[in-house]
C-alpha cells in the first residue's frame, strides 16, 4: 500500500504497471484502477487513519489499531473532546484522535525531537488537520506542558512517572469507587435467593485474529472519573443551601 498525492503531471511505477495519476484524478473512491500497460489494476482507496497508519513513516514506534482503539474507547473520546498528547513521534495515534474529536475538538501534541516534529506537522497540514490540532516541538520532562485546566484526557507515551502525580490522584479515587462497588456487590448477592441452574444460552462471536501488533513501550493514559448520580444530588442540595 503506497500513499499518492495526485499530479496530473506525475506517474507512478510499480510491479504491477504504470498509473498515471491524470486517470485517476476525478474516479471515486474504491475504484478499480488498471494500469496503463494492462499488467495489473490497484484499488483507489479514501485516505483514514487506519490506512494512515499502515503506510506512516516509521520516525519512531507507533501506535496499531489494537492499542488505538481500546485507549479511545476507555478514554470515553468523542467529537469535542480537548486532548493532549505527550511524545507525537510519528503521528499514527495522533490521526485517529483527530479524527475522533472532529470537528470542534482540539489536540494539542508535544514532541521534543525537532526534525520529526516538523515532519508531523507537514503530515497534519497535508491531510487537513491543522485546524484540530497544535503540534509543539517542548521537552515536557523539563518544562511541563503549559496547559492548565484545558483538556478532557490525556496520553502519554514516554515513561510513567512524568505523569506520576496524575495517575496516582486517580488511582486513589478509582480505589474508593472500586471499594464501593465492592461492598454493594457483596451485599446485593447477600439478600438474593440461591440460584437455579440453567443450561448457559447459546453464544455467538466473532474470532478475534491470533496476532495483533501492539506498542511495546510505555503507554498512559487517564481522564476525569464521571460523575455519579448521587454526586449530582449532592452538589445540588449544597447549592441549594447556599
Amino acid at each position: 500500500m503506497t500513499p499518492l498525492v495526485m499530479d496530473p503531471k506525475l506517474t507512478y511505477n510499480n510491479k504491477f504497471g504504470t498509473f498515471r495519476h491524470s486517470d485517476m484524478i476525478g474516479k471515486k473512491y474504491g475504484t478499480k484502477m488498471p494500469s496503463h500497460n494492462g499488467r495489473g489494476f490497484m484499488y483507489l482507496l479514501h485516505p483514514t487513519p487506519e490506512l494512515w497508519t499502515l503506510v506512516v513513516p516509521h520516525r519512531t514506534q507507533i501506535l496499531y489499531m489494537a492499542d488505538i482503539s481500546f485507549i479511545t474507547t476507555y478514554l470515553d473520546l468523542k467529537p469535542g473532546s480537548i486532548i493532549l498528547e505527550s511524545g507525537t513521534g510519528s503521528g499514527s495515534f495522533s490521526h485517529s484522535l483527530a479524527r475522533t474529536i472532529a470537528p470542534n475538538g482540539h489536540l494539542y501534541t508535544f514532541e521534543y525531537h525537532e526534525e520529526r516534529a516538523k515532519a508531523a506537522k507537514q503530515d497534519f497540514e497535508r491531510h487537513g488537520l491543522s485546524d484540530i490540532t497544535t503540534i509543539e516541538c517542548r521537552d515536557v520532562y523539563k518544562d511541563g506542558f503549559g496547559i492548565t485546566d484545558l483538556v478532557h484526557a490525556e496520553v502519554h507515551t514516554i515513561p510513567i512517572y512524568t505523569v506520576k502525580d496524575a495517575v496516582s490522584k486517580i488511582k486513589v479515587q478509582q480505589d474508593k469507587k472500586r471499594k464501593r462497588s465492592e461492598e454493594e456487590s457483596s451485599n446485593s448477592k447477600a439478600a438474593k435467593s440461591p440460584k437455579i441452574k440453567q443450561d448457559p444460552p447459546n453464544l455467538y462471536v466473532s474470532k478475534t485474529p491470533t496476532e495483533a501488533k501492539g506498542h511495546t513501550s510505555y503507554l498512559t493514559f487517564a481522564t476525569f472519573l464521571p460523575v455519579l448520580d448521587d454526586e449530582v444530588e449532592i452538589i445540588d442540595k449544597v447549592n441549594e443551601l447556599d
